[in-house]
């Protein structure tokens, strides 16, 4: 089969949370399938530049922007700077995200519940709102959002983050409705547990293993999801390959739901 239908030569991205485990797997994905990329960083310049470099070494555009998604008054800038570096933005890839302690319904601080949903969701809305009007006059505009297998289940003692990702969906699901008619898709991929510093420091604090890779043999496929595979779906999803699709939630965990173990 040929790659054609995967390429994204000509796209212009934006990468939120790009410097970094998941997003910057997406980044880099991205950029192998043609496209230029604005890798959006909240801490940690070194660790941007170096997304930066590797993906201009590879020959594409590429621009790291601070700001943090989460503060709303950071992101109109962030989104004008995108546009002046590489032109408007027509790929906006949503994969910023806070951890957030383990909380019940009943002793949620609403303070950990805004900060969490300001990152997940509020900042999500701002971005796309900023963004539709140039992906509008393109020929194709995408937003795919990284969320979470977690709400397959909404597990308990998880309400901030159950409830900042279930916002994130219910804007993406509505955005497939609202915005087809002008040629935009948008879409959700939702990651079981990945090989990042977050999913390391989470299996540290819920199984006491110093070693994420430890669970690599529970696996159904012999082993957990890397961000390259979070990268390529969303790779897919931006492509050729999915003009008719929109308004989707794709699960990414390597078949952990599915197993009778999972």
């Amino acid at each position: 089969m040929s790659a054609e239908p995967l390429e994204l030569s000509g796209r212009r991205a934006l990468v939120t949370g790009a410097s970094r485990g998941i997003g910057r797997g997406i980044a880099l994905e991205l950029a192998a399938a043609g496209a230029d990329v604005a890798v959006n960083y909240r801490r940690g310049e070194e660790a941007a530049e170096a997304v930066v470099a590797a993906i201009v070494a590879g020959g594409r555009r590429a621009v790291a922007l601070q700001a943090s998604v989460g503060e709303l008054d950071e992101l109109d800038g962030l989104a004008a700077r995108a546009g002046e570096e590489l032109g408007p933005i027509d790929l906006l890839v949503l994969s910023a995200g806070i951890a957030s302690r383990g909380d019940d319904i009943a002793s949620t601080d609403p303070a950990e519940l805004q900060r969490v949903v300001a990152t997940h969701a509020l900042g999500a809305h701002r971005l796309t709102q900023l963004l539709l009007p140039g992906m509008r006059k393109a020929p194709r505009g995408d937003v795919i959002a990284i969320s979470s297998s977690e709400l397959t289940a909404m597990r308990a003692r998880g309400a901030p983050y159950n409830m900042a990702k279930a916002a994130l969906e219910a804007m993406i699901l509505t955005l497939a409705h609202e915005e087809a008619g002008n040629g935009i898709h948008a879409n959700i991929v939702a990651p079981g547990l990945v090989v990042t510093d977050m999913g390391s420091k989470l299996v540290k604090a819920k199984l006491g293993l110093d070693d994420i890779s430890e669970l690599d043999g529970d696996q159904p496929f012999g082993r957990l999801c890397r961000p390259e595979d979070i990268g390529r779906t969303v790779r897919f999803l931006a492509s050729p390959a999915t003009t008719m699709v929109t308004g989707q939630r794709l699960v990414v965990d390597g078949g952990t739901d599915a197993s009778p173990t999972g």
